[in-house]
């Protein structure tokens, strides 16, 4: 079994597929795999990590093309994961694949779940002026983590991060639901309600290096995606966990 597993679900990053792979490799142990879970992205994404396993023996590829959406992505990928742990983050570079060490330094010191926190003492978001991508998504998970914070504890911050590393057992016993980024909420709640020991590591969030981002940048993107976050948030508030 390897050590650790990256899964990187895709869709439409082909300007950025490369260079974080190899970036993400540079600080991650040897034998370290990557599994990149793309959905059939008409830009070819896939077939750039297809170019790449020809060098990158630990690079492996799951081109879905009957299946979409986040979440079922980064099941396919914990699934195919070989790793003793898992991590993932989002394949634009506003998580900087080098925090990815500092990930696993905390589940070396025993921790079983370590999330990149843009909200705790160190973290924070750089906001580019003009860029509407990043102030939508700073403004989305401001306002999403006020009121889960509010609902479910204030102890933990950053509950729609989406920038993590755990154990496999943590993920075999909690699978992700969901079907954008509210699995985050479900998954972070959960583990700390069932005793894992989850922790948060500070990071800098900054503007995506290519492309387009999936948060999107009007109000009604808020909404649309929004309200799933706080109907799981109050059912959670009432749910037994077990």
């Amino acid at each position: 079994m390897k050590d650790v597993s990256i899964v990187f679900p895709t869709y439409n990053e082909k300007d950025n597929i490369r260079p974080l792979i190899e970036e993400v490799l540079r600080h991650t142990p040897a034998g370290t795999e990557v599994i990149v879970v793309d959905d059939d992205s008409p830009d070819g994404t896939w077939r750039i990590v297809e170019t790449m396993q020809a060098r990158l023996p630990q690079l492996r590829l799951i081109h879905r093309t009957n299946e979409r959406g986040l979440t079922s992505a980064l099941r396919a990928g914990i699934a195919a994961a070989e790793g003793g742990i898992v991590v993932w983050s989002d394949c634009d570079f506003s998580m900087p694949p080098a925090k990815v060490e500092d990930l696993l330094a905390e589940i070396a010191a025993g921790a079983d779940v370590a999330v990149g926190s843009r909200f705790v003492e160190g973290g924070g978001v750089r906001i580019i002026h003009g860029s509407g991508d990043t102030l939508m998504a700073y403004l989305m998970s401001r306002t999403l983590n006020g009121f889960v914070r509010r609902v479910l504890g204030r102890s933990f911050h950053d509950y729609t991060s989406g920038f993590i590393a755990a154990r496999r057992e943590v993920l075999a016993r909690i699978p992700l639901r969901g079907g954008y980024g509210e699995y985050f909420i479900d998954l972070v709640h959960r583990a700390r309600k069932l005793g894992y020991k989850v922790v948060e590591s500070p990071y800098l969030c900054v503007e995506r290096r290519s492309g387009v981002g999936k948060t999107g940048q009007r109000f009604g993107d808020f909404i649309r995606k929004g309200w799933k976050y706080v109907w799981l948030t109050v059912k959670l508030r009432f749910t037994r966990i077990r």
